[in-house]
């Protein structure tokens, strides 16, 4: 199994007008961009310098002029919106990137927390499509794995789970005339080799996921009262950017079929002291590098937190 972690972002290029960057093996510069901007300015879409857009993507390794590169990408595809206030560059979050961010934040947070019971039923999708429709299968691959599915077979894909409203929107502009939907349980053959459906996810490499996050995010519980500045920044970035990634990997499956003591629980509840916990520090730092280029200071710089993320954005105006 290849790293699940190198995996597309989970927000897909398919759905608002904003083209959110791809997932790369390791973390690029556009990611960082959007995480950053994200974590601070969501909520109220603040407008930010590029100059401290640049300092603060410098503290987390970005050169520069790789920083300027990720901030007219980003323009480009509809993610930023830029302004000029007299000399000086600015850029926002789009209302579009910022729902959808919105909307993942919440699918995030949800998605591994929230268990469903379970009626012992599954959704299959069945597909088949002609070697000439390459992106049409990309993209309904994404759609499905974004969806909590995952590949059985070839052109089979399962999930415990029904279909929400929601979901067969999403599904039908890629399924027309190619797709098959049903669900039911899976018929007990006596037959040799019979493969269960929760194969079609590779439970061990996930539960390995989940422990090497445990092991590298733990210790930092207890030194939470003495991060601060760009590590405190730079802690929240890396533990949103590779937290993030769960939904897709451990798709809320049933915990009666995973193993006992399954670290999902766990794992939410450090992603959230972490993340929670370095919030003032790391709004602190934000306002004093914003400070460094612009005065004053654009009130609607507040960290996002994990019940934010569950709340959703709602319209919200910086103010003083």
């Amino acid at each position: 199994m290849a790293n699940p972690f190198d995996i597309e972002e989970i927000y897909p290029d398919e759905g608002p007008a904003a083209r959110l960057p791809r997932r790369q093996a390791g973390t690029s510069p556009q990611s960082v961009a959007v995480t950053l901007l994200a974590d601070y300015t969501l909520r109220t879409r603040a407008d930010l310098p590029s100059a401290a857009i640049v300092a603060l993507l410098g503290e987390a390794g970005v050169t520069s002029a790789g920083a300027r590169t990720a901030i007219s990408r980003l323009a480009r595809r509809g993610v930023l919106e830029g302004s000029r206030q007299g000399r000086n560059s600015f850029y926002r979050l789009s209302r579009s990137a910022a729902e959808y961010l919105s909307a993942g934040g919440n699918w995030i947070i949800a998605s591994t927390t929230d268990v469903q019971t379970w009626d012992g039923c599954w959704t299959v999708v069945a597909f088949s499509l002609p070697q000439d429709h390459g992106a049409q299968r990309r993209a309904l691959r994404g759609q499905l794995r974004w969806l909590g599915f995952a590949p059985l077979y070839d052109g089979l894909w399962i999930s415990p789970y029904e279909l929400t409203a929601s979901a067969r929107a999403r599904l039908a502009p890629l399924a027309l005339g190619a797709v098959t939907v049903f669900r039911g349980r899976q018929d007990a053959l006596d037959a040799i080799g019979q493969r269960a459906p929760v194969d079609a996810w590779d439970v061990d490499a996930i539960s390995g996921q989940y422990e090497a996050f445990l092991r590298r995010w733990t210790p930092m519980v207890s030194r939470l009262g003495t991060v601060d500045g760009a590590a405190a920044v730079r802690a929240r970035t890396e533990v949103m950017d590779t937290y993030r990634r769960f939904p897709t990997l451990d798709p809320r499956l049933p915990l009666e079929l995973l193993p006992a003591g399954w670290p999902r629980r766990a794992a939410r509840d450090l992603f959230a002291a972490v993340y929670d916990g370095l919030a003032d520090a790391a709004e602190t730092h934000v306002r004093a590098v914003v400070a460094r280029f612009t005065e004053p200071v654009p009130p609607g710089i507040r960290a996002h937190t994990t019940a934010d993320m569950l709340a959703g954005i709602r319209e919200e105006r910086p103010c003083a």
